[in-house]
């Protein structure tokens, strides 16, 4: 909806740059942000529906067995190290070494290891707990940064001003009753079936992959030596993330991906814990020795979603209410932070042309820049599902010869490793423009 000939009321705050959802993107976006806030003056607001903490020392960090987890590339640790947040993320994120791709009934595999790459790590998986605090903190720590929350955005409604600019005018309900908030950009960051997009009547381009992701944590004998392990099997791929744990602990954690099919997680959720670890053990194999122990369970359905629009002048759509991916290759973190990474980066450039955040020119240029990484993330994710989705025996050999082929012959290993990594063609050092 747009009203045109419209003033600025002057009891309605006008922000630069609002940003729709304080999770993991939201306020990655707002650290990314930070350097234009102090050279422009950039004014940024966060409207997150749960409640964010007053202060920085607010942000407790509880461990539980239970914590989900995010897969972190290498490149992303880059990215995150330029936002001044690495060092503390570092504290407990579990570098991952090694990754042992192999297919059940087929005689091939892959085995990536770090070393060949001359790096310390392939990638890291952080629990999202830990994340999120390391993230807010930073975020509050700058007091330039407005945290409107408990509350939700009920509509955006485009404004236009006598001199022909436009601006985004949020309806928000919170605890403090309704109110409105102007901004000359809206950004929608408030994930997977984004309320708001429906509501802006932004359509999406969905693949149910009739799959549920199971997501649990898991125990075993042996210790996982830093190894993720990519296990493609007749039911789903089943994937094993290594976690972080404390010294004093006797016991190793692995965190669990566990794909079914949708007509089956029902039945498999109602297991109980000994028989689904001994349905696990069935389909993984003993590379980790015996499972010993099982968290919660929780399932979500799979699909392949982009949204038909990522741009309007005024209004952007990033993280996973831009794009959804299927979880077996941990790239859907990844590909949403380089995106916002991108996005600050073309925002700041667009102020020093003298352009506002909300320009569909400025907007453009970071779709276009962004749409490559985006077309080839979502392919080589989508491809490999279908790839090792099928149970043709004829394939599934022809599969086996290509891990086999892909182990032994390091130039394919390396082009590989690197779309697991979140590489493009250049290798980005450690310490390179770290503001930490």
């Amino acid at each position: 909806m747009t009203t045109s000939k419209t003033e600025q009321q002057s009891d309605t705050p006008l922000y630069d740059v609002v940003i729709i959802g304080g999770g993991m993107v939201g306020a990655s976006l707002a650290c990314a942000l930070m350097p234009a806030i102090c050279e422009f003056g950039l004014k940024v607001a966060i409207i997150e529906s749960f409640v964010l903490p007053e202060r920085a020392d607010e942000v407790l960090y509880q461990p539980s067995y239970d914590d989900r987890s995010t897969a972190i590339s290498y490149g992303s640790r880059c990215l995150l190290q330029q936002l001044g947040v690495w060092q503390s993320l570092s504290l407990h994120a579990t570098p991952i070494e090694h990754i042992h791709v192999s297919d059940k009934g087929y005689f091939g595999k892959t085995r990536l290891h770090a070393e060949e790459h001359g790096i310390e790590a392939l990638g890291y998986v952080v629990e999202n707990a830990w994340l999120g605090r390391v993230l807010l903190q930073r975020v509050r720590a700058s007091v330039t940064i407005d945290c409107i929350s408990p509350a939700s955005v009920s509509a955006i409604t485009t404004m236009v001003e006598d001199d022909g600019t436009s601006y985004q005018r949020l309806h928000v309900e919170g605890g403090n009753g309704p109110q409105q908030i102007n901004t000359r950009l809206a950004v929608v960051a408030d994930g997977g079936r984004s309320q708001l997009c429906q509501k802006l009547g932004i359509g999406s381009r969905q693949s149910a992959y009739q799959q549920c992701a199971i997501i649990a944590n898991v125990s075993a004998e042996k210790p996982h030596n830093n190894v993720a392990y990519e296990r493609f099997t007749e039911q789903g791929p089943i994937a094993l993330l290594p976690l972080h744990e404390e010294k004093s602990s006797r016991q190793q954690r692995s965190a669990l991906v566990f794909t079914v099919a949708s007509k089956d997680v029902e039945s498999v959720l109602a297991m109980d814990d000994s028989a689904f670890l001994a349905e696990l053990q069935g389909r993984f194999g003993y590379r980790l020795g015996r499972f010993t122990g099982i968290g919660k369970r929780e399932s979500y359905p799979l699909s392949l979603q982009r949204s038909a629009e990522q741009v309007r002048p005024g209004i952007v759509v990033i993280g996973n209410a831009a794009h959804t991916l299927h979880p077996v290759a941990g790239q859907g973190f990844n590909l949403a932070l380089r995106g916002l990474m991108t996005l600050a980066k073309h925002l700041q450039q667009g102020l020093a042309a003298g352009k506002r955040p909300g320009s569909l020119q400025v907007l453009q240029a970071y779709v276009a820049e962004q749409q490559a990484d985006q077309d080839k993330t979502i392919l080589f994710t989508d491809q490999l599902l279908k790839l090792f989705g099928s149970n043709n025996s004829l394939v599934g050999h022809v599969r086996g010869c290509g891990l086999l082929a892909l182990d032994l012959f390091r130039p394919a290993r390396h082009t590989f490793a690197r779309q697991a990594m979140g590489l493009g063609d250049r290798l980005p050092r450690v310490g390179a423009g770290v503001s930490e």
